[in-house]
């Protein structure tokens, strides 16, 4: 939506709620809209959440106010877990639920199947950062999208402008470092996945970083994965006119009195743009948001990348408000030149510099100012003596220099509980009302309820008598009907039509009043009525051929190995390789294709080159994200003609779908020249498109077949539905999410189409994907890809953790870094599950490895699938040869 369309009416701000309190606090103090999680099926499984049967409750508080109220199933649903998924959507739709916030598009088909118009918005977790990836979810008509928080200001007004479909940005709270949907460090780590809502924050530890196998001093900077807090309250007007259409705060962890806090100060910021008013918060402002929360405060990528303000490195928790450093220690208390207003009764902390240490810190018993106590508030610029409580703090332990926070402002929390903890309606309504009467009728009442476009009418029992001495009019009658004190509405305009000298008793208009409230009071939380319709959850996975579980005609071959009834061998084993070294070691085997997965493009054509020499497949693989005017990249993979592409978004995806439908236009001779960007897509696609592959032509006149398209984990595939839904788009095959332990990979097998599966059984787990830069933050002068040197082509890094595993960091051609596992994974003792299930192709992947290991482990995996060794035989064997060991990895959370 363009900036020139954009009215205050059309801006949501949208708030959190982890519990009743922080849902009260939101309204309270002017959000527009509510997000919140029940039970388990949300991404804050830490959060207290509400309770399914809430949610009629819920929604009529919320409808009441005329506030929205969205619910977070922002989770991948394993495929045991589809039943009770449908229970909750079943409950949302009666309940009125106005939209239900999605990661998993297997959920997105399921509740299309249920209903085909209760509101879907595409969660941040779907990784939506292009035009294109809005396209992709645009068959499920999908009311909004929830934009990546790496996408800057101008990515996001081409969004809108391309794609036409309403943004969801967050402005405020906690950054991920990582991708969201793209994070498997927790899962990894300790089975609690970020995509289930168990996010362990591996991000907030201390890491050491190693170049080239060597520590790197780094002073006290020692989180280099915990980035700053969102704060975009100063560029609200930018994101306005970028187009974002709803203001989205983080924060279903966090206190009610933190939710009040940031709700009202969004509130003011958005109201004073649309009145004109362009003079940004106050610093007083800024400083209660640091307050409540703050890691330091950041616009993230809102303005572009840079590295160096995301991350500083030194403290990975909420610090408040930097008040100075100690510059003498007294006998009671420490000398400070303060930044900040500070009072008795308000907590303070000194920051020695170690946070992993016990630091000082408590409540403030005394301010004094040259040697007199103050009363009040010091005020910034003073320098004053900060005595803490006795018992609060050892001074022995502070020093001079160390920095001083003010953690909490007492006095600040009370006046945010005010506006919530409160009898009084939390907003009130407009009313019109329009009066009528004359003897010997009843008097006529209509009372509209502006702001929900409902009207009801209401008469009095009693009929209008003449009146003797005193009649009615309008002066009275505003008087009486306006009374409306403790309810949700205010008498905004009376119309009054009385014939002659009327009346009627006082308590008989009271009456009327009342009836007309509780009339209008039960209007507002009706909810939205929606289509639903019965569904069989696994109707669609019942009558699959083709694997052995349903007894598809598979017989077995070479020690157990899935045949057709022919004989013909089914499985075959693929690699992924890192190196052009990889490579080469890899075309001398007898693996089916070969995947080059590398940091720099310019690298793929020697891959190519040595594969075709060999006889071999090769697929060029796609990086994980998708920004808008990156499709370069892609033209540049089709250019060279892989045998397939392995695709690891969906913005990549609706782009090779579009050049695989523009292809087989071209060669068909309907649509002339490719690349003109109006072909109407096969697959998911619905119709034209504004977006454009590019001029393909010539590409395609030497193409003698389009690339088979391969979806990889990183679509995070959870169930037979999001596997069927990629397959029907145009994917070949798909590769199941890593999220999924054996169980669960089992019986997503058991109902999907094995054939079109593709299963890692070999990797290095890749667990944070980030947007920052570890290079560049921490070995380079610059900011950005742009002036940071590219200390990347020459050097490797590492991040060393606290039991001193070395974590592998690598790039990508989009200057995104990826930190992979330190120990290899292997799924090798579930093969034989596979097989017998009729999972047809394996992936292996590398990272560092020689050609000596490529060869080594190819030979365990080969022979395994072939019944020549079983696969606790390749475990154990991985096991004695590996360094640093091998694990199984979430495949037994």
């Amino acid at each position: 939506m363009s900036q020139t369309t954009l009215t205050r009416a059309d801006i949501e701000l949208l708030a959190p709620a982890g519990d009743w309190d922080c849902m009260r606090a939101a309204v309270a103090n002017g959000a527009d809209a509510i997000f919140f999680g029940v039970e388990k099926f949300n991404a804050r499984a830490r959060a207290n959440n509400f309770q399914m049967d809430e949610l009629p409750e819920i929604m009529a508080f919320l409808h009441s106010y005329g506030v929205k109220g969205f619910l977070t199933f922002n989770i991948l649903v394993f495929e045991d877990e589809l039943p009770e998924a449908k229970v909750l959507i079943d409950a949302c739709i009666d309940a009125g639920v106005d939209a239900v916030i999605v990661q998993d598009l297997g959920l997105v088909k399921m509740i299309r199947d249920i209903s085909p118009d209760f509101p879907i918005h595409g969660s941040t977790q779907m990784t939506i950062t292009s035009p294109e990836a809005v396209e992709f979810t645009k068959p499920w008509s999908m009311e909004r999208v929830v934009l990546g928080r790496e996408n800057n200001l101008k990515q996001i007004k081409m969004i809108g402008d391309q794609a036409k479909l309403p943004m969801e940005v967050f402005v405020h709270g906690a950054l991920c470092v990582s991708y969201s949907g793209q994070c498997l460090t927790s899962e990894m780590w300790g089975g609690r996945s970020a995509n289930r809502g168990e996010c362990a924050q591996a991000c907030r530890l201390p890491y050491d970083l190693m170049v080239d196998g060597e520590q790197k001093p780094m002073g006290d900077v020692a989180y280099l994965l915990s980035p700053k807090d969102l704060a975009a309250i100063d560029i609200v007007p930018e994101l306005i006119e970028a187009g974002v259409t709803s203001f989205k705060i983080e924060g279903r962890l966090k206190s009610p009195e933190y939710v009040a806090n940031v709700v009202s100060k969004y509130r003011k910021a958005i109201d004073q743009y649309f009145a004109g008013d362009r003079t940004g918060p106050s610093k007083e402002e800024v400083r209660e948001l640091q307050q409540s929360f703050s890691r330091g405060f950041t616009h993230g990528f809102l303005d572009g990348t840079n590295n160096k303000k995301l991350v500083e490195g030194t403290f990975p928790k909420s610090r408040g408000v930097y008040l100075g450093r100690v510059e003498q220690i007294l006998r009671d208390g420490v000398v400070c030149k303060i930044e900040a207003p500070l009072k008795r009764g308000d907590g303070i902390v000194f920051d020695a510099g170690d946070p992993t240490k016990k630091e000082e810190g408590g409540r403030v018993y005394d301010v004094r100012r040259k040697g007199v106590k103050l009363e009040g508030e010091a005020e910034e610029g003073w320098i004053i003596d900060i005595v803490p409580g006795r018992n609060d703090v050892n001074l022995q332990k502070v020093h001079v220099g160390d920095r001083i926070w003010k953690t909490s402002d007492p006095a600040l929390d009370r006046r945010l509980r005010q506006t919530y903890e409160t009898e009084k309606p939390y907003k009130v309504f407009p009313v019109h009302v329009k009066v009528e009467g004359r003897v010997g009728e009843p008097l006529r009442t209509w009372w509209t309820d502006v702001q929900k476009g409902v009207t009801v009418q209401v008469e009095s029992e009693l009929l209008l008598e003449e009146a003797k001495k005193r009649p009615m009019d309008a002066t009275l009658l505003e008087e009486q009907l306006g009374r409306l004190g403790g309810t949700l509405f205010q008498l905004e305009q009376l119309d009054v039509n009385l014939e002659g000298d009327v009346i009627v008793p006082m308590r008989e208009l009271n009456a009327l009043r009342r009836n007309a409230v509780e009339q209008l009071e039960g209007e507002r939380p009706k909810p939205p009525v929606y289509v639903k319709r019965t569904v069989e959850v696994y109707a669609d996975a019942k009558s699959r051929g083709g694997h052995a579980a349903d007894g598809g005609g598979l017989t077995k071959s070479r020690g157990g190995q899935a045949a057709d009834s022919s004989g013909s061998a089914k499985s075959e084993l693929t690699v992924l390789c890192r190196t052009l070294e990889q490579v080469q070691a890899a075309v001398t085997t007898e693996v089916g294709m070969i995947y080059a997965d590398f940091e720099f493009i310019k690298q793929f054509p020697a891959a190519v080159e040595a594969a075709r020499n060999a006889g071999k497949q090769i697929a060029l693989v796609t990086p994980r994200i998708h920004m808008p005017n990156e499709n370069g990249y892609h033209r540049n993979i089709l250019k060279l003609q892989p045998d397939a592409v392995l695709v690891r978004n969906t913005g990549a995806l609706y782009f090779y779908m579009r050049a695989r439908a523009e292809y087989e236009a071209f060669r068909s001779g309907v649509a002339g020249a490719a690349g003109e960007g109006d072909t109407v897509l096969a697959g998911t696609a619905t119709g034209p498109s504004n977006l454009s592959t590019g001029s393909l032509a010539e590409t395609f006149k030497s193409m003698k077949e389009f690339p088979r398209l391969i979806g990889d984990f990183s679509l995070n595939i959870a169930n037979h539905k999001a596997a069927d839904l990629f397959i029907d788009a145009g994917c070949d095959l798909v590769t199941p999410s890593y999220d999924l332990n054996i169980q669960q990979m089992m019986d997503l097998l058991e109902r999907a189409d094995t054939s079109k599966l593709e299963v890692v059984i070999h990797q290095h787990l890749p667990m944070f994907h980030t947007e920052h830069c570890v290079y560049c933050t921490f070995m380079s002068e610059g900011t950005n890809y742009t002036n940071c040197g590219r200390p990347c082509e020459d050097h490797r890094v590492s991040l060393q953790d606290r039991i001193g595993m070395s974590h592998p960091v690598r790039v990508d051609e989009g200057c995104r870094n990826t930190v992979y596992n330190a120990i290899e994974q292997s799924g090798a003792e579930y093969i034989q599950n596979f097989l017998e299930l009729g999972v047809s192709s394996y992936r292996v992947e590398f990272l560092e490895e020689t050609a000596e290991q490529v060869h080594e482990v190819i030979d365990l995996y080969d022979r395994a699938l072939h019944g020549e060794i079983s696969g606790t035989k390749v475990w154990k064997t991985l096991k004695a040869t590996n360094q640093l060991g091998v694990t199984r990895g979430q495949l037994v959370k």
